[in-house]
């Protein structure tokens, strides 16, 4: 299959792609949801996720990632989309495992990849239906070839998802019907993690202002995508009916349809992801405007507390820092902000995997640097097991590292760090300056480095590491990079 089109026709991949168009349409927020719903059902998909994926504790670094994967997979530049699936294919052979219920799960598997593609595609065309807009068959063909040509460029081909767009919604219905489930990662979607979805960073310093509109718009979310997902679906999995939802479904995708209206370039779900991300006291030209609204959302924080009772069941809003100096993080904070990514209770190598993840995202690497960097990891993760792992289940729990308070700085975090170091360092110069440590932290050189010639010297890099790793300080470039949400 054509990725590029043929003569007179307009490319499948780049700015004029039907996928282009729809990428910074509002109601992917809700379709998007419901696709992540559709794939999390799906006992292998589901499985992969609930063992490795960081959706829970950090789903806003994970939304992040996925824009910037979507985007560079439909690009223009076959060049930026090979290297990007490329890079796709490689933290997709990493998973691989079984099921509580003993059923082998990989995320290679061609036909369990297809339902990805399949749910991105049907998500498309359902929410232009629901909101009023339903698209004209020749458009859907067009879009069609597009998602195929996106399978195709991940796989070699599209061999697993059908040619036919008739044939498809066929194979869509079947696929729904004999082997969706109720699995559990499907369940933590819909209703655990709307509940306790943790504050972006511009929100991250009024917990009680969050915390209320979270308990209005979470169960919201969570009804309109129940309704949303195929009534048979709905009825083997026993999600529940609730009344006026199909109504409320409805009107929140036609209210997110009137964006349409709004002249175009006003809404781009790509600076609008980043700017929740970027923290307040960043040097991004746009963290001015993220500090002036964080400084406002604490007000109003502290307005909702003196107004409701939810003062006397939510934590108070931090007070403002007096000054730049870093502090400490209890062992049970670092255990669930830093070492449990997954957000499952407890560490194991899938938590220890998705930091190495992160950072080869960050760093954008290719073989062998990224194999060496989560070889590196590995060992750590096999020296923790050893010290920690007290009752030998295979997994450290928040208890057995509490009770061992170790200090983690031992010769495997040491090695991460200086091969962390060594793919920062691009140029190889045995040092990283300005434009590397950006590539790695987004942002600045600290104030204490200002005084080294505007480099970052490995000694200085590995102390840095091993202070964050092993000493829980906080407000340090690592908490953006391996805690925040």
């Amino acid at each position: 299959m054509t990725t590029t089109g043929t003569a007179g026709e307009t490319p499948l991949f780049g700015p004029n792609s039907r996928f282009s168009a729809f990428f910074d349409d509002p109601r992917w927020a809700l379709a998007i949801i419901r696709a992540t719903v559709l794939e999390a059902a799906h006992p292998q998909i589901g499985a992969a996720l609930v063992d490795n994926s960081t959706f829970v504790a950090h789903p806003w670094r994970r939304l992040r990632n996925t824009f910037l994967s979507m985007r560079r997979m439909f690009g223009a530049d076959p060049a930026v989309r090979e290297r990007e699936a490329a890079r796709l294919n490689r933290l997709h052979a990493r998973m691989s495992g079984s099921d509580y219920r003993g059923r082998a799960y990989d995320a290679m598997d061609r036909a369990t990849r297809a339902w990805v593609v399949a749910t991105l595609f049907e998500c498309a065309v359902t929410m232009c239906r629901l909101s009023g807009q339903p698209l004209d068959q020749d458009t859907m063909e067009r879009m069609y070839a597009e998602y195929r040509s996106f399978l195709a460029a991940l796989d070699g081909d599209a061999s697993e998802l059908p040619e036919d767009l008739d044939d498809f919604w066929r194979y869509f219905d079947r696929v729904v019907e004999d082997e969706l489930e109720n699995t559990e990662a499907a369940r933590v979607i819909l209703y655990r993690l709307f509940d306790h979805l943790p504050a972006p960073a511009l929100l991250d310093g009024a917990p009680t202002l969050w915390a209320a509109g979270r308990a209005v718009v979470g169960p919201l979310l969570g009804a309109i995508t129940v309704a949303s997902l195929p009534e048979s679906y709905r009825r083997r999995a026993g999600l529940p009916e609730m009344p006026g939802a199909s109504t409320l479904m409805q009107g929140a995708y036609c209210a997110a349809g009137l964006a349409r209206f709004l002249p175009e370039g006003w809404i781009n779900a790509e600076s609008i992801v980043e700017a929740l991300s970027l923290s307040p006291d960043g040097d991004d030209p746009r963290a001015r405007t993220v500090a002036a609204l964080a400084a406002r959302m604490k007000r109003a924080s502290a307005l909702l507390r003196l107004l409701t009772p939810l003062s006397g069941v939510l934590h108070p809003d931090p007070a403002p820092s007096a000054g730049v100096g870093e502090s400490r993080r209890s062992a049970e904070e670092f255990f669930r902000k830093v070492l449990d990514q997954t957000g499952d209770g407890h560490l194991d190598w899938p938590d220890l995997a998705a930091m190495a993840r992160e950072l080869c995202t960050r760093l954008d690497l290719d073989e062998p640097e990224e194999t060496r960097l989560y070889d590196a990891f590995a060992a750590w993760w096999r020296e923790l097991q050893a010290a920690l792992d007290t009752d030998g289940d295979g997994r450290v729990s928040a208890e057995e590292y509490a009770t061992a308070v170790p200090s983690l700085a031992g010769p495997a975090l040491i090695r991460v760090a200086e091969v962390l170091f060594d793919a920062t360092d691009k140029d190889g110069n045995g040092t990283i300056d300005a434009d590397e440590y950006r590539t790695l932290f987004r942002t600045a050189f600290h104030r204490d480095l200002t005084t080294t010639d505007g480099v970052y010297s490995q000694s200085a890099f590995v102390s840095d590491f091993l202070s964050f790793m092993s000493g829980r300080r906080t407000n340090t470039a690592y908490d953006p990079l391996l805690a925040d949400a």
